[in-house]
């Protein structure tokens, strides 16, 4: 007998332009969304190359006015939110204003959270709105029209319908998050990851990998979010080797970049496990990285939820791996192996105290670790286990 099919929604950017040079099209793509641009970046070296000028011109040429509101090099916080939302209402952002995010994740979310709360009178600050922390405050009305060109493979941002903020006092790291905020357009030019260095790339590529696995067997996983997450995951390890040691080697950039889109697809609609629970505490309390603590936890996630999950993560490092395996134990382990051997190449850290944790720093990161991704976890983790896990990574 077949099983029957839960009810699912499963939903996706508007329009997505996947290709190596399209970021030329941007104006053409862009020109029937509005008349102003509002452009919010990342890397200084879009601006060092030249690519955002070429960017405005292209905007120019369609008549398109372009206000660069600056640039952002770390995950965003409460005040760079809203300091840039005073900015665009004092310019009188509404309608015929676009506002296009170029960058890493920090600099999609940053465009995101600023594109929702400036047309979102009803709070005095995005804390109103974020989860856990805020008032409980909704985006009521839309957002303006959102425009996201990712220059790194692995958050996923242009595919999602949050933007994660932060605060370091008090510390927390939460999501501002609606389905009225999911971009408009995702612009998606591979050829803009080859000047990402290479412990970038590395970090943002194991993020993609963590969340595409945390995704696929997530107790909220669905089925076109798991058929994504399994294509996302074919071939991603030898391009992310090769991407890291041959940074503008554009099939590996580009199958990079395909499977960070398909991993914000993924987990847009299935939901997150522990590695990114714990991986959002850490960056709360000692600053690391959210991609480089996912990678250091992954192996673990993955242990953990081997007994509950165990056909379904015999499907995920089966597409891992490439290779099919004589059992599901068999292929688990094989898929461990692999990963082990993928963080020692790309240099990852294997310990927390070798990025300055303090295990008085413990019971913190276990308390922040709690809220939407832990709740996605195939199994309950106690406030002991997390206390074990990072014990373990000590």
């Amino acid at each position: 007998m077949l099983p029957n099919l839960p009810a699912y929604d499963f939903f996706a950017p508007s329009r997505i332009v996947f290709g190596w040079g399209r970021r030329s099209e941007l104006g053409q793509h862009i020109r029937g969304l509005g008349r102003r641009v509002f452009l919010i970046s990342g890397s200084r070296t879009l601006s060092q190359n030249g690519t955002l000028d070429t960017l405005c011109e292209s905007l120019t040429v369609v008549g398109i006015e372009t206000v660069q509101c600056g640039s952002i090099s770390h995950e965003p916080e409460v005040p760079d939110v809203d300091q840039l939302v005073a900015k665009l209402r004092a310019l009188q952002a509404g309608d015929g204003d676009i506002v296009l995010g170029i960058g890493g994740g920090s600099a999609i979310d940053l465009a995101k959270a600023t594109a929702a709360i400036v047309t979102n009178h009803h709070g005095d600050t995005v804390r109103d709105f974020l989860e856990g922390v805020g008032k409980g405050l909704k985006i009521e009305k839309p957002p303006l029209p959102l425009v996201v060109m990712p220059t790194t493979s692995g958050t996923g941002s242009e595919a999602t319908k949050n933007a994660v903020i932060s605060s370091y006092d008090p510390p927390f790291k939460k999501s501002l998050r609606s389905d009225l905020m999911v971009p408009r357009l995702v612009l998606i030019d591979p050829e803009l990851s080859v000047t990402v260095p290479p412990h970038v790339t590395a970090a943002t590529g194991l993020d993609a990998i963590t969340q595409l696995i945390e995704s696929d067997i997530s107790c909220r996983a669905k089925p076109i979010p798991q058929a994504l997450a399994l294509r996302g995951l074919e071939g991603v390890v030898p391009a992310l080797r090769k991407a890291f040691h041959c940074p503008d080697d554009r099939p590996a950039r580009e199958l990079l970049a395909q499977s960070a889109l398909l991993s914000g697809m993924a987990l847009a609609n299935s939901g997150l496990g522990v590695a990114h629970g714990i991986a959002a505490a850490l960056g709360v309390h000692c600053r690391i990285t959210h991609g480089l603590a996912c990678a250091m936890l992954l192996p673990t996630a993955i242990r953990i939820n081997s007994e509950v999950q165990q056909g379904e993560l015999a499907r995920v490092m089966t597409a891992l791996t490439g290779r099919n395996w004589a059992s599901p134990r068999a292929a688990i382990e094989a898929g461990l192996d692999l990963l082990s051997q993928l963080l020692e190449e790309l240099k990852i850290p294997r310990h927390l105290a070798e990025l300055g944790v303090k295990t008085d720093q413990f019971p913190a990161i276990v308390r922040s670790s709690h809220g939407n991704s832990l709740d996605g976890n195939p199994r309950q983790v106690s406030d002991g286990e997390l206390l074990e896990i990072l014990h373990s990574l000590y």
